[in-house]
């Protein structure tokens, strides 16, 4: 989907929808074998002083080959939960609740060394903050060639090689002159880059990317977008792509899942959720984005903060910045049910505006 999208004005209607008498993970699943599929996740950390409800209660699902975007403002739970689909979350944290399966196996069963084989190999992650990711006492070279080293058992000459290629693929200038540097002698979109090439080593079966084009000027964005499209057209290479970025979402993913408070809100085929968007928290989040063709665009912020996911309000988390809230947003707590075929929200009210 790559041109610009707005979404349609439709007439009112605030027919109450019944729950759905299936859970949120048979509603949404597609085929019998998805590649991943994560059913009512939860994550909690637990303190001296209080307990945050990170996740709570996320079903999605991602077929082999598919692109999938986890859209959301910050502090949505977006991060932590790509760092529970990998198990990991460090402690206080703890996955209490529900599954997540990788072609059918369960992650959350796997020993550490089941899941360090797992990981760069078969599935792949761009983390959020590069430098935090990155060994301050190795090269970018050795730390980019690790993941064939471990994985493919190749000589430390030839890792060094190809880590030359990777670095080049991603737009590192002058890789083989960059290729001995250290992370501090990397700008920070340059060690955004070099994770990425790390990530796409092995030629993943599953791409988990968080926000991998931050700090990336908008000619390497381009050129990052590109590069994971093509892995994915010629490999086969499915992608969970976390962003606050509705453009990104829009010109490379197949379906999107909207994530407020922890919660998926919406979920669909991309031209669905984002030309009929049914849940309030998305319709503010795409009334948010400027459109290239008018001059002077009329934006309309959503007021208000995300909630604290230690004490989330009673009914609907979104229910106090909803502009369309009624008495019952306040007091029942919604869940995905479908609005349209594939298509489906957690709001109380079928098109709420």
């Amino acid at each position: 989907m790559n041109e610009h999208v707005q979404h349609s004005d439709q007439a009112a209607d605030r027919t109450k929808t019944e729950p759905e008498s299936v859970s949120e993970w048979e509603l949404v699943r597609r085929g019998d074998d998805p590649l991943l599929a994560v059913d009512d996740l939860h994550l909690r950390f637990d303190t001296s002083e209080e307990t945050v409800q990170a996740v709570d209660g996320v079903s999605l699902e991602i077929q082999e080959g598919e692109i999938v975007g986890l859209v959301g403002e910050s502090g949505c739970g977006k991060s932590v939960t790509s760092l529970s689909l990998m198990s990991l979350v460090e402690s206080p944290g703890e996955i209490h609740e529900g599954s997540v399966r990788f072609k059918g196996e369960d992650l959350l069963a796997m020993s550490d060394e089941e899941l360090r084989n797992l990981r760069g190999s078969e599935m792949g992650m761009i983390f959020q903050e590069p430098g935090s990711a990155l060994n301050p006492v190795f090269d970018v070279g050795w730390q980019v060639g690790e993941p064939l080293r471990v994985h493919q058992g190749v000589s430390e000459e030839t890792s060094r090689e190809r880590a030359v290629d990777l670095m080049h693929e991603v737009g590192i200038p002058s890789p083989e002159d960059r290729v001995d540097d250290y992370p501090h002698q990397f700008s920070g979109g340059m060690k955004q880059r070099a994770m990425i090439s790390m990530a796409l080593a092995n030629e993943p079966d599953l791409l988990i990317a968080d926000e991998p084009t931050t700090a990336l000027d908008v000619t390497i964005e381009a050129q990052i977008l590109d590069l994971i499209q093509d892995l994915n057209e010629e490999l086969g290479m499915a992608v969970l792509l976390i962003t606050h970025d509705l453009g990104v979402v829009a010109e490379v993913c197949d379906r999107v899942a909207v994530m407020y408070a922890g919660r998926i809100v919406e979920y669909g085929d991309i031209e669905d959720v984002f030309l009929d968007p049914r849940h309030p928290y998305t319709k503010g989040l795409i009334s948010c984005v400027p459109d290239p063709t008018v001059t002077d665009p009329n934006l309309t912020p959503i007021d208000g903060q995300v909630p604290d996911l230690a004490d989330t309000p009673d009914g609907c988390n979104f229910a106090p910045r909803c502009p369309h809230a009624t008495e019952a947003c306040r007091e029942e707590d919604p869940r995905l049910r479908e609005v349209a075929s594939d298509h489906y929200s957690a709001c109380l009210y079928e098109d709420p505006q």
